[in-house]
């Protein structure tokens, strides 16, 4: 079985975020960057999976050269190899949809994994899109993945605003993953060691025969207004009071 698993780069979510001036982006002087944790989540699962029986995990990631550092940190978890589609500039979802459905295409895997969203543009496109451009099943939110003893079907619950919802699809599928899927192994030594020496390629976006033209283009950056601090009130009626003539919530 072999299972592709995409692994982004984001900003460290832990880091504090700073507008330019100009509004035109966000300031990357100072910034670190770290493998999209949602897509550490698909990469856990599809460590489980080959776990549980012969698999060969590929991860994938579409952005800047030094991206293959995020690529690394798959293949330290228990990866196999890399493959790193270099585009230096920005990349909409649609763009990441047609470079990954040009990889499937080549590799032909039956078993496509990736994090729900990335953290970093919110967007929660790039899963659907694929399945859509490859007319795969698709089981979007996975808060947990149970493969059929021949791995030909995947049972997938899907965690959704009414509680949970249980699908079946037949592989090759497209799987997103949610938060609550498993939670990501550290890398041993051993593991960071031997990611240094599984094979990484790297191809040029611009060499892959696809219009990379952005359908979306980002405007203007604007960070939030700055909260007000908060006030204690002496009792109940005040608060009501408040809410109801200031917030105007109720």
């Amino acid at each position: 079985m072999k299972i592709l698993v995409t692994a982004k780069q984001v900003t460290d979510p832990d880091m504090k975020i700073k507008v330019k001036p100009d509004g035109s982006g966000i300031a990357t002087e100072g910034i670190s960057y770290k493998v999209n944790p949602f897509d550490e989540i698909a990469i856990e699962e599809a460590i489980r999976i080959k776990e549980k029986g012969a698999a060969e995990i590929v991860v994938v990631s579409v952005g800047p050269k030094d991206a293959s550092k995020e690529i690394r940190s798959g293949l330290a978890m228990g990866a196999d190899r890399g493959i790193l589609v270099v585009s230096e500039g920005f990349t909409d979802p649609w763009t990441v949809a047609s470079v990954l459905k040009k990889i499937v295409d080549e590799e032909k895997p039956e078993l496509v994994l990736m994090g729900k969203q990335a953290v970093d543009g919110d967007n929660n496109q790039v899963g659907q899109m694929l399945a859509e451009m490859l007319g795969w099943p698709q089981a979007c939110f996975a808060s947990k993945v149970e493969l059929s003893a021949d791995r030909a079907k995947a049972s997938v619950t899907r965690e959704v605003d009414g509680g949970f919802d249980h699908v079946e699809v037949d592989l090759p599928a497209v799987i997103t993953a949610d938060l609550r899927l498993n939670e990501p192994r550290y890398a041993s030594l051993p593991g960071i060691m031997k990611a240094k020496k599984k094979p990484l390629k790297e191809m040029e976006l611009k060499a892959m025969g696809l219009d990379a033209q952005p359908k979306v283009k980002w405007h203007k950056f604007q960070a939030p207004p700055e909260r007000k601090a908060g006030i204690k009130v002496p009792d109940v009626p005040t608060l009501v009071a408040k809410l109801r003539d200031e917030a105007k919530v109720i």
